[in-house]
């Protein structure tokens, strides 16, 4: 038994459940000719000559909770038997967890540089591949109540101003933004993942934060999002990867292929992120 193996027999890692307020959501924007549906007859892999069944665990980048969570129920749909669970988090607490042997099958991370943790580490199987890239938005209260509209007014004075942690991949994405226009920003808070740092507007214990695109999507009405071009030097790419002795292989390379495939990619765009 590796050591590897044997801490993770030791450790376990409570894992996340789907957000079904996030799938009433999707279900109810969705149509038939809906960018964001996911449909069963489609050319995803719905089918195999293997039967496939057990748990699949899914670590993923916290900006990936809606969408993956969808492909997650599709998933079980085109496969009975099976079950995906996830953890959603900061991309770098995650890559630790699974490092420090966490029982997973799959990696999603919100960066290159959060996945090289797991490879560097030797816990990844195979090369990790990019399946979506994501952009940042500013994000403020319903009606933009102090009329952000650039990057460099949320250095004013007396706005309170949140953003992720530095270590993850939307604070990494943010400071870059911020050096590339010269601006210094000091937030009242930095959040350990961008679903946190919008909570924080959300709640209004923040004027604005700096978040992914697709997290203002997700959010709806409950936010107004700003756009500023500086985003542009800040993308994000996602990589995904199988992790080295996944409890169930099989279901977890089918899941990886559902995420990239046609039908995926619908959901993912559809949700706000960009091509790879």
């Amino acid at each position: 038994m590796t050591t590897r193996t044997a801490r993770r027999t030791r450790r376990t890692l409570q894992v996340a459940g789907a957000g079904t307020a996030a799938l009433l959501a999707l279900g109810a924007c969705s149509s038939s000719d809906d960018s964001s549906s996911v449909k069963s007859d489609s050319s995803a892999p719905s089918s195999s000559s293997d039967k496939l069944s057990g748990t699949v665990t899914v670590f993923a980048a916290a900006s990936l909770k809606e969408s993956f969570t969808a492909l997650g129920k599709e998933f079980e749909k085109q496969h009975p038997g099976t079950e995906v669970t996830f953890s959603f988090g900061g991309s770098d607490s995650l890559a630790a967890s699974i490092t420090g042997g966490a029982p997973a099958d799959v990696f999603a991370a919100a960066s290159p540089k959060t996945m090289k943790i797991v490879t560097d580490a030797g816990d990844a199987s195979g090369t990790p591949a990019t399946f979506v890239r994501n952009q940042l938005e500013i994000v403020t209260l319903p009606g933009n109540p102090d009329k952000i509209s650039s990057l460099k007014d949320l250095t004013g004075s007396g706005l309170k101003v949140v953003l992720c942690d530095k270590e993850v991949p939307c604070g990494t994405a943010a400071q870059k933004a911020l050096d590339a226009s010269g601006l210094e920003l000091t937030p009242v808070s930095y959040e350990q993942d961008v679903k946190s740092a919008l909570t924080k507007v959300e709640l209004k214990e923040a004027d604005a934060a700096v978040v992914y695109k697709t997290d203002v999507k997700a959010a709806g009405d409950k936010v107004e999002g700003v756009e500023f071009p500086e985003s542009a030097d800040a993308v994000n790419d996602y990589p995904i990867a199988l992790l080295k002795d996944a409890p169930n292989a099989d279901a977890s390379k089918a899941f990886i292929a559902l995420v990239r495939s046609a039908e995926g990619q619908k959901v993912l765009t559809g949700a706000g992120f960009l091509k790879p």
